[in-house]
């Protein structure tokens, strides 16, 4: 055995070798401690890290290899009218299926020309397409172009969800801050259902907001929860100096799936909406607990004037002068299917035909005992005009 192989082995053994200038002192220390591991009181080197760092460990060797480096580019023409590319900027994205598809936020590939997307410290590289986006959202699908044995050997994320999290849960950010690739950070969920403006100037409602450290180049990469899910796509930070200041924000992977699939299938969203207002789900389970009542549905907000849930008579929450609500209708089944959170909604909703209807199960003003079942027509969200 060479001496570094001596000394990793009693490295791995726990045994102290510090005072060992020979071979032939590492090779008696190794005769000595033969057949008592840990001579020195010393632990094995693996079992030195205690559980939950070893969680972490394995969690970024298996799911580092799977987030890519994504560089954007323009294209322009030189002094010599050749075209050239002109570098536009860069963030992270990650695999999603078998397919080649890769999920990044819309803003890292805003009016680029080329994507590049990068995997494995560089040494595996494809060219990419924009399948579509949604940018109200702030997310892109990209499709890698290159050989399908390369493709094969990107292994899509596993993914979670977001309607359970728990603020203090523990969370993980795999990105490329600053250009630096498969950078881990790692943190808690600090807060939920927070608003953040996005590029299309509209808030994105009921992000996660989280200390990881998140910034420049993070975007578009996966905020995984400690089982390896991924929880969230980050997209922002707020910060003063635009780099980390303990608080980052990512979108839930709830909406996320539901506009890459939408993308994947018809190269773009689909919006139908009943044109409904309705509380994100930890402001239903806080007001659950304040009034010391159960809603297991979703609670309706504001039904507008001429919107098809205003037409089809749900009714929203109010406030009273003395500054008391009361509850609007509770959403409990939608097309038959149990509905428990927003995303059932959404998700219901998204699977019919624009121009069709819903059948909404209500418990009127959130009692129970008043259910009432109606229809209400899906119509093109984009189309719907509000007075």
């Amino acid at each position: 055995l060479s001496v570094s192989e001596l000394q990793k082995i009693l490295a791995e053994r726990g045994v102290d070798f510090r005072d060992c200038l020979e071979k032939s002192e590492l090779v008696k220390r190794l005769d000595e401690t033969a057949h008592q591991s840990g001579a020195r009181g010393g632990t094995a080197r693996g079992s030195r890290l205690m559980e939950a760092e070893r969680n972490v460990a394995e969690l970024f060797h298996r799911c580092a290899p799977s987030v890519g480096f994504i560089h954007t580019a323009t294209v322009a023409q030189s002094m010599s009218l050749e075209a050239v590319e002109v570098p536009k900027g860069s963030g992270s994205g990650f695999v999603w299926d078998d397919q080649g598809h890769v999920v990044t936020n819309y803003h890292v590939i805003k009016d680029a020309q080329k994507v590049k997307v990068s995997f494995r410290a560089s040494t595996l590289s494809f060219d990419a397409q924009v399948v579509g986006s949604e940018k109200d959202k702030d997310i892109a699908v990209l499709r890698l172009m290159g050989a399908p044995k390369d493709i094969a050997t990107l292994a899509p994320l596993v993914v979670g969800s977001s309607s359970d999290l728990l603020v203090g849960q523990s969370v993980l950010a795999i990105g490329n801050p600053f250009g630096l690739d498969g950078t881990l950070t790692t943190g808690v969920v600090s807060a939920l259902g927070r608003s953040v403006m996005g590029v299309g100037g509209r808030p994105i409602k009921g992000c996660v907001q989280t200390d990881a450290a998140i910034n420049p180049g993070n975007s578009g990469g996966p905020l995984f929860n400690s089982a390896g899910e991924v929880i969230g796509v980050n997209t922002a930070i707020y910060s003063p100096s635009g780099a980390n200041a303990g608080i980052g924000f990512a979108i839930p992977i709830d909406t996320v799936r539901r506009i890459v699939q939408q993308v994947i299938r018809h190269g773009r969203t689909l919006r139908p909406t009943l044109g409904v207002s309705v509380a994100d789900d930890n402001l239903t389970r806080n007001l659950s607990m304040r009034i010391g009542t159960t809603l297991s549905g979703v609670l309706v907000m504001d039904a507008p004037p001429g919107t098809p849930a205003h037409a089809a008579g749900i009714q929203g929450s109010k406030r009273k002068p003395d500054g008391s609500i009361v509850l609007g209708d509770l959403i409990v089944k939608a097309n038959a299917a149990a509905v428990r959170t927003v995303e059932d909604l959404l998700s219901a909703v998204e699977e019919v035909p624009l121009n069709s209807s819903v059948e909404l199960t209500l418990h009127r003003n959130c009692d129970p005992r008043r259910v009432e079942r109606i229809h209400v027509l899906a119509v093109d969200r984009d189309e719907m005009r509000v007075p």
